[in-house]
């Protein structure tokens, strides 16, 4: 069903448009709209449907999709921002480094797995978003075991950056899916 060229209603839409004041307020929200978009794309589709592979010969899928971000995250909401180096990482294996896309199935347990393991990192990450402030933006972090650093500005614009390509690769899948398109 089309909604005048968007994925929803607009009176429907639960993404927000604009008004945040201030350089964190505009990371946060640019953050919460693309992961709503992401799970819209999601909506209303079986698990053979999330899990199906539209455009070969990828491996991406839209609950691949979902697996991964679960996956971005943690690693730098967790491992990066806040140091947490040896928790475990969601959906990895070193005997597949794809396994966040190979093993998304189009089963009942790995879509509810999948978004359960979403949703928990990003409520981590809204706890720790919540104790920031703008000054914060470029404080200096060691991202990685090799003492590597950048700023949490630096992390918070690829974390944008990410959500905005697989956004689009969602976009596609979703068309291949059934055919609907939109926002």
């Amino acid at each position: 069903m089309a909604f005048d060229g968007m994925f929803v209603a607009r009176e429907d839409d639960p993404r927000q448009d604009g008004g945040a004041v201030g350089e964190l307020a505009t990371y946060r929200d640019y953050l919460r709209n693309y992961r709503l978009t992401l799970e819209l794309k999601c909506g209303d589709l079986s698990p053979e449907q999330l899990a199906a592979r539209s455009v070969p010969p990828s491996e991406l899928s839209l609950l691949g999709l979902v697996r991964h971000a679960a996956y971005v995250e943690q690693t730098w909401f967790q491992r990066a921002l806040q140091g947490n180096l040896d928790e475990p990482r969601p959906f990895t294996s070193s005997a597949d480094p794809d396994i966040e896309f190979t093993g998304a199935v189009g089963t009942p347990a790995c879509v509810e797995e999948a978004f359960a393991a979403w949703r928990h990192e990003i409520e981590r990450a809204e706890v720790w978003l919540d104790t920031q402030t703008d000054e914060d933006m470029a404080r200096t972090v060691v991202y990685n075991g090799d003492g590597a650093t950048t700023t949490v500005r630096d992390i918070l614009v690829h974390l944008v950056e990410e959500y905005a390509r697989h956004c689009g690769h969602a976009d596609l899948l979703r068309e291949c899916v059934d055919g609907r398109t939109g926002e």
